[in-house]
């Protein structure tokens, strides 16, 4: 299973009026999203080499038509524990930076439209430890929670994971 998506990327600096295409998915019962333009498909679980001194959500790496990418699990990423993936689980294959990665999600739900102006700010309270949250949405009467992907490369020692599938 794979779906591919196009190059259209969104940029923050868009007026008020303007929507920000965005790519939900679910992890447990909690819903997550990513702007369109940084998902390049969307694949079915595959199983992944784990890579020595990984960060604890760095799940391993994989082959991609001969791109080596780090896979991050997500759950593990957010405090849930570790994922015990099955073939219904899928790998969001995102560009990031000048990095290709991939998310292990348990499911992708929808692809919708939000103004710019209904993203909200993460509330000044305990923010998650490692601010992987860039903001949020409300959806019928679902709260998506908008992933800063750098982030998650970043604190998942993203560079050390990409290094080493490189030098594997």
């Amino acid at each position: 299973m794979s779906l591919e998506f196009g190059e259209k990327h969104f940029s923050s600096a868009q007026p008020e009026s303007a929507a920000r295409r965005i790519v939900t998915f679910k992890v447990g019962d909690r819903t997550f999203g990513i702007d369109v333009g940084m998902v390049r498909e969307i694949k079915g679980w595959q199983a992944t080499t784990p890579l020595p001194h990984a960060a604890p959500h760095v799940r391993g790496v994989l082959n991609l038509r001969g791109v080596i990418l780090a896979v991050y699990d997500l759950r593990t990423a957010i405090g849930l524990g570790v994922t015990d993936a099955t073939a219904t689980h899928v790998i969001v294959v995102v560009d990031v930076e000048d990095k290709t990665a991939g998310l292990l999600v348990d499911s992708v739900s929808d692809i919708v439209d939000v103004p710019v102006s209904a993203v909200r700010p993460v509330p000044d309270m305990e923010r998650d430890e490692h601010g992987l949250i860039e903001g949020l949405v409300l959806l019928d009467s679902d709260i998506v929670a908008l992933l800063d992907l750098a982030a998650v490369v970043r604190d998942g020692g993203g560079d050390v994971a990409l290094k080493t599938a490189r030098a594997a």
